[in-house]
């Protein structure tokens, strides 16, 4: 068939891309399959004969050189090599001999996941969320929560082995102890056979003589658990806290993560910014002239600070140490923003007072 264009076979111009002679090829091999209703044998072997050869970069190259003529010194039946195709190998991609029976790595492979359904993956658990409210002072510190979820967990009575304590493991009667099962499903396209992992043993080739009583042999149940969460020092609000393994288990594979999402509460006295913490201080109009010690309860005790002589609103004052934890041994600092008390009504006295500083010109 060497003497026949194989651009026009498959409909296409000389120029075509490799992606043009890809599309071209499927697309004519789903009309002209053997298995396909009005399919035809001979048509087939011919196009799939011209997608070997301009599917090639180096074949397509010399065939574009040389023509009809470009494999003349090969031998008529070039099998594997790009040239005819004898419709019994196809049988023989799978050793089962009758018809067109492929495994799911041969030509046709990638309509059907590229041939990769027998290879094994892990399995893992789902993964779950919750969310947590706590104090502003425990966002700061740290702290421990405990929550009860609802999850699919490993079967505490069998341990996640799905049988029974003390039940002896025999073979699979489903896979024949294989761990894999082996389906064939025929399309227009021929049988295809594809492996998979057992249902019944998970994969194992081994199953209990007696089942789990209570997860009835699939080694995960549903359950309510108690878990733990400690909540660093420092979180901010809408962090999220990842629990490893602590989500939902699945039979045989590893569990899922828990995601806990922290919302901390606001402080009606302090804020953060950073590392650091703001509050603010109302000082007396008398004390911000003279000066004066004020007794703060802070968030992790009291503290006494001074007020300097002659503070002006909105001056701020710093305390060292008394803010976010940073690390183990180190701490922010605590800010205080100075706000002056006006008396509303003053007294007659203190009238006489504050003209006498007039007065002065204060």
């Amino acid at each position: 068939m060497t003497n026949k264009d194989y651009y026009s076979l498959l409909g296409l111009s000389q120029g075509a891309s490799p992606d043009e002679i890809k599309k071209a090829f499927h697309k004519l091999a789903h009309k002209y399959h053997p298995d396909k209703k009005g399919g035809d044998e001979a048509k087939f072997k011919e196009i799939n004969e011209a997608y070997q050869v301009l599917s090639d970069e180096k074949k397509r190259r010399a065939y574009d050189t040389h023509g009809a003529g470009w494999n003349s010194g090969d031998s008529g039946s070039n099998q594997g090599q790009g040239g005819s195709w004898d419709f019994n190998d196809f049988a023989g991609a799978t050793g089962q001999g009758q018809g067109f029976q492929f495994d799911l790595g041969d030509l046709f492979g990638e309509f059907f996941n590229g041939g990769r359904s027998g290879s094994s993956r892990t399995r893992r658990g789902r993964d779950i969320s919750v969310d947590i409210q706590i104090p502003f002072a425990d966002g700061i510190f740290g702290s421990e929560r405990t929550v009860l979820i609802s999850k699919v967990g490993a079967c505490d009575h069998c341990k996640g082995g799905g049988g029974e304590p003390g039940a002896t493991l025999k073979s699979c009667a489903t896979c024949n102890g294989q761990g894999k099962v082996h389906e064939t499903r025929r399309s227009f396209l021929g049988s295809f056979t594809s492996t998979h992992e057992c249902g019944n043993c998970l994969g194992r080739g081994e199953v209990p003589d007696q089942r789990c009583t209570t997860c009835g042999g699939h080694s995960v149940i549903k359950r309510n658990e108690e878990i733990r969460i400690v909540i660093p020092a420092g979180v901010q609000d809408g962090e999220m806290i990842r629990l490893t393994g602590r989500g939902e288990a699945v039979a045989r594979g590893t569990p899922g993560d828990l995601y806990v999402k922290v919302h901390v509460e606001r402080h009606k006295i302090f804020q953060r910014d950073g590392e650091n913490l703001v509050m603010a201080l109302s000082v007396k109009l008398s004390d911000a002239l003279l000066g004066a010690e004020y007794k703060i309860e802070a968030l992790d005790g009291m503290i006494t600070v001074k007020v300097p002589e002659g503070v002006s609103p909105g001056e701020i004052l710093r305390v060292r140490g008394r803010g976010v934890p940073i690390g183990s041994n180190k701490r922010g600092d605590l800010y205080l923003k100075v706000a002056i008390k006006i008396p509303p009504k003053l007294s007659s006295k203190a009238r006489k007072l504050i003209e006498g500083l007039r007065a002065e010109g204060l």
